[in-house]
């Protein structure tokens, strides 16, 4: 199995809009949208993402068929990392695959993320990259309906 990266295209909404449904899934993330689940806002949200030009979105494909996204976008002038890959890849190595593709592409650094505290599987994924906790947040999750304590990370170098 080959686990590579491509630039996203607008028909990539479709998945990337169904992947934001699963209960699970959004769970896990807590930190999404509110109105992940409004197909108008989010392609007007999707289009408004393909068209940043600090914004690298990627498509996480696996032999070729798309499993996920992994991207960046400038929060205050610092890149900030995000993926989300299909639950039924979850646990094979495929995101930590993706983000290091996603991290040879983006030179940047310092380089950010945000996890929840209790996501240890994406907190295992950006330790292995060098990814360390430089701060805390806490903030009403839209895909949990309550505050929900998250770790900023940075890599460095």
């Amino acid at each position: 199995m080959t686990l590579t990266l491509r630039p996203a295209v607008p028909a990539d909404g479709d998945l990337w809009f169904d992947l934001q449904q699963d209960p699970v899934a959004v769970w896990m993330a807590a930190f999404v949208s509110a109105d992940r689940t409004d197909r108008r806002a989010f392609d007007a949200r999707w289009q408004r993402t393909l068209a940043d030009p600090t914004a690298r979105v990627r498509m996480v494909c696996l032999d070729g068929a798309a499993i996920g996204v992994a991207l960046t976008y400038e929060e205050d002038g610092i890149p900030e990392v995000s993926y989300w890959l299909d639950r039924e890849h979850w646990g094979r190595g495929h995101a930590t695959e993706a983000l290091r593709l996603l991290l040879v592409e983006v030179t940047e650094r310092p380089v950010r993320a945000r996890a929840a505290q209790d996501n240890v599987a994406s907190l295992a994924v950006l330790r292995h990259h060098g990814f360390r906790v430089t701060g805390e947040d806490a903030d009403t999750a839209a895909g949990r309906g309550e505050v929900v304590r998250e770790y900023v990370l940075t890599l460095d170098g």
